[in-house]
């Protein structure tokens, strides 16, 4: 029998598989018992899960980022599934497919990579251009970039998730841009590439998601920063002639200000048109895959609204048994 990935689970099924565990967390209930917190995962999500009179002798056996086989039951609580567990032991992970863990990309890397090539190598500015081409030919970083997740849990959480998302955004701009002559279109691809190549750096991909030392400490966004100025010191070396200041600070712009406001995380808000641009694109294409995962990942079909999103403060309308609304009183509005 084949293994039982997490979209597959129901309420009320009996469990009894490996899973890779991330947020570990040691609790303590109202009367000081203490509990395990955490969240199992595979390639197909994750799913919230607790251990009941559990101590911290038990707690130390197994990390974040372990495999352990799990066993409990799965039931339905405040309209997300959860799992009781009875029992959990960690699992080398030479006796698991680890392939069968890391949530991936639907679509295919390598032809998101192309695509973000072709975008990159038709920027009309020789600067702008040979500042994608110095970061293109490091093969460290397109490695990275190639792998790198968007997020950890928010969005794109997934191998590959940060070009997809990069990709997805430049599409978007492409067709956005007719409506907006007064923006520049290569500085906005560019602003679009290395928004959040940071993430190469602040987060850890290989095993399990999270952040790295310097991802805690520092961020993508002063991070991406870094390595803008890093590239840029080899840009002579294609183009001749050093590359301008003020092109420089407005790519910096771009990624300082990309979050929007500085309670979301931007040093600075938004002061160009590409940087307002950008900032809305990003807003766009993260929001929009947050709303249609939830809807698409919800195994409660109990009703016809998505658990409440913390993030974005709401629940989603999945539509009703019959795919209608209704009026008050059981009436359809037809």
């Amino acid at each position: 029998m084949g293994r039982r990935f997490v979209e597959q689970l129901r309420d009320g099924e009996t469990l009894d598989d490996v899973y890779l565990v991330t947020d570990k967390q040691l609790r303590a209930n109202r009367n000081g018992n203490y509990y395990i917190q955490m969240e199992l995962r595979d390639r197909t999500g994750g799913i919230s899960a607790r251990l009941w009179n559990a101590g911290e002798p038990l707690f130390r056996t197994f990390e974040n980022g372990d495999f352990v086989r799990c066993e409990g039951k799965v039931q339905l609580f405040q309209g997300s599934l959860q799992v009781i567990l009875d029992r959990v032991e960690r699992t080398e992970q030479n006796k698991v497919e680890t392939q069968d863990f890391l949530p991936q990309t639907e679509q295919e890397i390598p032809k998101l990579y192309d695509r973000l090539r072709a975008y990159l190598l038709r920027l009309a500015n020789p600067h702008l251009r040979a500042l994608a081409e110095c970061f293109l030919m490091d093969d460290g970083f397109v490695r990275g970039f190639t792998t790198c997740p968007a997020g950890v849990k928010l969005h794109h959480a997934y191998v590959g998730g940060l070009l997809e998302h990069t990709v997805t955004m430049m599409d978007i701009a492409e067709r956005l841009l007719p409506f907006y002559p007064g923006v520049d279109r290569d500085l906005l691809l560019v602003g679009v590439f290395l928004h959040d190549a940071g993430k190469t750096r602040e987060l850890t991909y290989m095993r399990a998601f999270g952040y790295s030392d310097e991802g805690q400490l520092v961020g993508h966004i002063p991070i991406g920063v870094e390595m803008l100025t890093e590239a840029v010191a080899k840009v002579p070396d294609l183009t001749g002639e050093p590359f301008p200041r003020e092109l420089l600070v407005r790519v910096k712009h771009m990624i300082l200000s990309h979050h929007g406001t500085m309670e979301f995380g931007s040093p600075k808000v938004p002061m160009t048109p590409e940087a307002m641009l950008l900032h809305c694109i990003d807003m766009t294409d993260t929001r929009m895959h947050m709303v249609l995962r939830d809807l698409k990942e919800d195994r409660n079909n109990l009703t016809a609204w998505t658990p409440f999103n913390q993030n974005l403060q709401r629940r989603f309308y999945k539509g009703g048994a019959n795919g209608d609304l209704y009026a008050p009183g059981g009436e359809s509005f037809d």
